[in-house]
């Protein structure tokens, strides 16, 4: 039997009269790896804030219990582009930032802490890197350092906001099959959250999506659906298998969702 992490139960999400998702009701489990996709304003950011608990539900609830009872520990990639480039932290320090919730205020880190930074680059591999600027790494680069740092706070579940936005296929990848690993080698639950329907069509195991008046949550075969898609999008689209791989046409044309 899977076990809930994450429920939503009815919840209307929003900010104040603005809202952006209406009475919503799904699960997330552990061991999970689920994809949210739809389009940019979607209301996908939403979601993740309402997980974290920064953002409260107008309506309905959302329940977040570990399985021991104890509250659930989060680690959060937010997207690169949010992050201050002025600042001359190496990735080394950035990673050391996931370990200040545990180290305490005014506390320097300790053996242990710099023990787990160290184990988190490894695991990243971005060892090689660890102490070159954050400002200049590569984007592939700077995506490993951030998920260094979410790994650094020994996380139960993993939530990663656009992690392959504005990389070329082969980051994309390096950084997909990075995520894939630690899921499957910590256990992790994973978010994934993209507007790029082909990064998470053939990853992920589960997947919403999430447009305003549409949401629909379930395994991937069962929702990447043509009629699904069409739908969504208000074009035609098309769902094919290419040895194994998820392949969505949309309009005539492959890779535009």
């Amino acid at each position: 039997m899977n076990t809930s992490l994450i429920e939503f139960q009815s919840a209307t999400l929003g900010y104040g009269r603005n809202v952006v998702l209406r009475d919503l009701s799904f699960r997330i489990h552990q061991g999970d790896y689920i994809g949210l996709v739809g389009p940019n304003g979607a209301g996908k950011t939403t979601i993740v804030r309402t997980i974290l608990g920064t953002l409260k539900p107008i309506t309905g609830t959302v329940r977040i219990v570990s399985v021991d009872g104890r509250p659930v520990r989060f680690g959060y990639v937010p997207q690169r582009d949010t992050i201050d480039y002025v600042l001359p932290y190496t990735a080394r320090e950035v990673v050391t930032m996931g370990r200040y919730r545990n180290i305490g205020l005014f506390r320097l880190p300790g053996k242990s802490d710099r023990e787990i930074v160290d184990d988190s680059l490894k695991h990243v591999e971005a060892v090689d890197f660890a102490d070159i600027p954050f400002k200049d790494l590569s984007g592939g680069q700077k995506q490993r350092a951030l998920i260094a740092r979410a790994l650094a706070a020994h996380p139960e579940v993993l939530i990663l906001d656009e992690p392959t936005n504005g990389m070329d296929l082969s980051s994309r990848l390096s950084i997909l099959g990075l995520i894939k690993h630690l899921h499957e080698e910590r256990h992790l639950t994973v978010i994934m959250v993209s507007h790029l329907l082909d990064d998470v069509a053939n990853h992920v195991k589960r997947i919403a999506i999430v447009q305003e008046g549409f949401f629909l949550v379930g395994d991937v075969g069962e929702v990447l659906t043509g009629a699904n898609l069409s739908a969504l999008y208000e074009m035609p689209v098309e769902v094919a298998q290419v040895k194994g791989n998820t392949i969505i046409l949309a309009g005539g044309q492959h890779g535009i969702l």
